[in-house]
């Protein structure tokens, strides 16, 4: 089986030793290493180890053949723009089962016209996860409020709304509410 563990792993920035670490149970870099290059058979609980330890789906970690992947063709930093010193890919972007989409047709903030802001729903136990970050907000009759999550207090949520001037609003006991997770936009 062909995987992605070591791009992956390279593209949030761990070690051997940080994914080592992070399994549960812990095991060595060496196992790790040894299960990014092949020398050791990945098996599915493996693989299930890894991407928890990663933070991402199992299935972003091996080559599917019906998901395509882009190739990185050349990195960005500080210092310009380069070819890669190894071959890889990313995976397009999959939707899960709780994501909910955001389409901007007026440039505000952050966001400008064209952007798809893709957004994760949220069980109210997990609302304290999207603290300072930008949530979309189910409102009566249809409406909805986007902005960035201030707080969170005695069941009542505290957003800063989008753009300069705007007021602070409380929203009480909303059944659910969405966090942004990804931008897709056009150039």
């Amino acid at each position: 089986m062909i995987t992605a563990i070591r791009e992956v792993r390279r593209a949030k920035g761990l070690t051997l030793e940080d994914v080592a670490q992070r399994c549960d149970p812990p095991t060595t870099a060496q196992t790790i290493g040894r299960l990014e290059t092949g020398t050791r058979t990945v098996s599915v609980g493996w693989l299930n180890r890894i991407a928890a330890a990663l933070e991402v789906d199992a299935a972003d970690l091996v080559q599917l053949p019906d998901r395509p992947d882009v190739p990185v063709v050349a990195q960005l930093d500080g210092q310009g723009t380069q070819a890669p010193r190894r071959q890889a890919t990313v995976a397009a972007p999959r939707p899960s089962p709780e994501m909910v989409a955001l389409r901007v047709t007026g440039g505000v903030g952050d966001y400008r016209t064209g952007d798809e802001v893709w957004c994760e729903r949220l069980a109210p136990a997990d609302f304290a996860n999207a603290l300072n970050r930008d949530i979309l907000v189910p409102r009566p009759a249809g409406r909805f409020l986007f902005g960035r999550l201030l707080g969170r207090e005695d069941g009542k949520l505290h957003l800063l709304p989008l753009g300069t001037g705007a007021r602070q609003q409380v929203v009480a006991d909303p059944p659910w509410i969405a966090q942004a997770t990804r931008l897709i936009r056009a150039l």
